[in-house]
């Protein structure tokens, strides 16, 4: 007989991730809502006692808020079609969020992408303004040849 492995939170991850799959199907085929365009579903959080499940989302078109409005409108109508598909007494009450981030990783990236670019000048500038002044101390120094 197979063991079953303990994995912290297995069953919790598990219910996340039925419920993610569900909800994506759900919203691009049942939810005929015109302000809900492109929607990815990033991850979903559902508490211990699966009262309460945070959904968060991006959106490829549209008004993020709209979007959040119009989702959570459709909350009650995608929970009880979540209570037709899943097989758990409970079934969690929806609370979409916009998630930011990738906003923020990509804000993040040009920031970075800045700095080095600011820092690689400074460098070229430093290395630049000292060749000039070795330069200069050459010249120096071959006239200081000349005269001996």
């Amino acid at each position: 007989m197979a063991k079953k492995r303990n994995i912290p939170g297995g069953r919790n991850l598990r219910i996340n991730d039925q419920i993610q799959r569900d909800l994506s199907e759900l919203i691009q085929r049942e939810v005929k809502d015109p302000r809900i365009g492109l929607v990815t579903l990033q991850s979903v959080e559902v508490t211990p006692d699966y009262a309460h499940a945070k959904v968060y989302y991006t959106t490829l078109t549209g008004d993020p808020k709209q979007t959040g409005e119009a989702l959570n409108e459709a909350a009650g109508f995608l929970r009880n079609m979540l209570f037709k598909r899943l097989h758990i007494h409970t079934v969690p009450t929806l609370h979409f969020h916009f998630d930011q981030s990738i906003e923020r990783a990509i804000e993040m990236s040009r920031l970075i992408d800045t700095a080095n670019a600011t820092r690689a000048k400074e460098e070229a500038d430093a290395e630049g303004g000292s060749d000039e002044s070795d330069a200069g101390d050459d010249a120096e120094q071959d006239k200081h040849d000349d005269r001996k």
